[in-house]
């Protein structure tokens, strides 16, 4: 089953896929950073959003 593309949200809300540009945007907004501090993250620790948001300061 492929993503709907419609949709503003990630298909799976524990994990960050920065390859979509969708859910990098959702993810930036949410965290209110830019989308390069999100790869920054993510190359950092890793996909999932509690690691993310705890390196990020959230």
């Amino acid at each position: 089953m492929s993503d709907d593309l419609t949709k503003r949200r990630p298909q799976d809300a524990s994990k960050i896929n920065v390859h979509e540009p969708y859910e990098l945007n959702y993810w930036s907004e949410h965290f209110k950073v830019s989308k390069e501090k999100i790869k920054d993250a993510v190359q950092k620790v890793g996909v999932m959003v509690d690691k993310v948001k705890a390196h990020l300061g959230k």
